[in-house]
C-alpha cells in the first residue's frame, strides 16, 4: 500500500513540474482577449418593449374586444409581439425573458386579458328526492336479483 502511495505521489509531482515548465513558455500577451460582454441597457430595453407594445396595441384595435379572450382571433398579433420583445432584447444584449420584460408583458395582459378568467362550473348535489331514487334503485335491483336466484335454486329440484 505504501508503495502505491509513493508511486502516486511521484506521478503527481512529475505532472505538476511538467505543467509548471510548459506554462513558463506561454506568452500571455499573445493570447487575444475576448471583448467584454456589453451590459444590458435597461432604459433601451424598456423603450424597445414600449415600441413592441404600441405595435401590439395598434393591431389589437382591429380585433373586436369581445374576441380578446379567444386566442384564435389574435394569435398572429400576439406571436409577433412576443417575437418583437425577444428579438429586441437580444439585440441590445439583454436576456429574454427578464424581470423588466415580464413586468411589461404582465401589464399588456392586464390591459387586454384581465376579463378572460375562466368561469368555473360549481358542482352541486342533486335534490334530495333525486338522490334518494338514485340510491334506492340499485339497492332494490340487487335485492330482487338475490330473491330471484334463491327462488330459482329452490325450484331447480322441482324443474329437474
Amino acid at each position: 500500500m505504501k508503495h502505491c502511495a509513493a508511486q502516486l505521489t511521484n506521478a503527481l509531482l512529475f505532472t505538476m513540474s511538467f505543467l509548471t515548465l510548459s506554462t513558463e513558455n506561454i506568452n500571455v500577451e499573445s493570447i487575444p482577449r475576448r471583448p467584454s460582454v456589453a451590459l444590458c441597457n435597461e432604459t433601451q430595453l424598456l423603450w424597445e418593449m414600449e415600441v413592441c407594445g404600441e405595435e401590439f396595441k395598434r393591431k389589437m384595435d382591429h380585433v373586436d374586444p369581445q374576441n380578446w379572450c379567444n386566442l384564435t382571433h389574435f394569435i398572429s398579433e400576439y406571436h409577433l409581439f412576443s417575437l418583437c420583445t425577444e428579438t429586441n432584447a437580444g439585440r441590445i444584449n439583454c436576456y429574454w425573458p427578464n424581470p423588466l420584460v415580464e413586468s411589461y408583458i404582465i401589464r399588456i395582459h392586464k390591459h387586454f386579458f384581465s376579463n378572460c378568467t375562466l368561469e368555473r362550473v360549481i358542482l352541486v348535489d342533486p335534490p334530495d328526492d333525486t338522490l334518494t331514487i338514485l340510491i334506492l334503485i340499485p339497492v332494490f335491483l340487487t335485492l330482487a336479483m338475490i330473491a330471484l336466484v334463491v327462488w330459482c335454486s329452490k325450484r331447480s329440484d322441482i324443474l329437474a
